[in-house]
């Protein structure tokens, strides 16, 4: 797995029409659909486009706030999540059989018009619904 490191705030989004289609299905319903870089987390691509995943851990496997449910087709073009994203999916909130972190799923042209739900709530430290901010 080939992982971006970025600094902070310059992820150069993709000019209209050249991305990859992201499709996600926000907690009302609505659905929006975004473009992703190659080798673009959903993590990174949901924060560039102000949509509600949280990733608290910075992406460093460390908590399942960053869950998104894929739809079938896609979620079975991707290998099988590490044993360290398994044990922390068993953390995620309304868990299904086609869950996956955010952070692990790398966006390529096998992906290209995927669909992810965002999940109503995720499990977080925070017992006061503050929400860490991207830095």
């Amino acid at each position: 797995m080939i992982l971006i490191a970025w600094k902070h705030g310059t992820i150069p989004r993709p000019a209209p029409g050249t991305g990859f289609k992201v499709h996600f299905i926000k907690q009302d319903g609505e659905k929006v659909t975004v473009e992703a870089n190659k080798d673009e987390s959903l993590l990174d691509v949901a924060r560039a486009n102000d949509l509600d995943v949280e990733g608290a851990c910075e992406a460093s496997l460390a908590c399942s706030t960053c869950h998104l449910i894929l739809d079938e087709e896609s979620f079975n073009k991707l290998e099988e999540p590490s044993d360290e994203e398994n044990d922390m999916l068993d953390l995620a909130y309304g868990l299904t059989d086609t869950s996956r972190l955010g952070c692990q799923v790398l966006m390529c042209k096998e992906l290209d018009g995927l669909t992810a739900k965002i999940p109503s709530a995720t499990r977080n430290m925070y017992v006061d619904g503050a929400k860490p901010k991207h830095h």
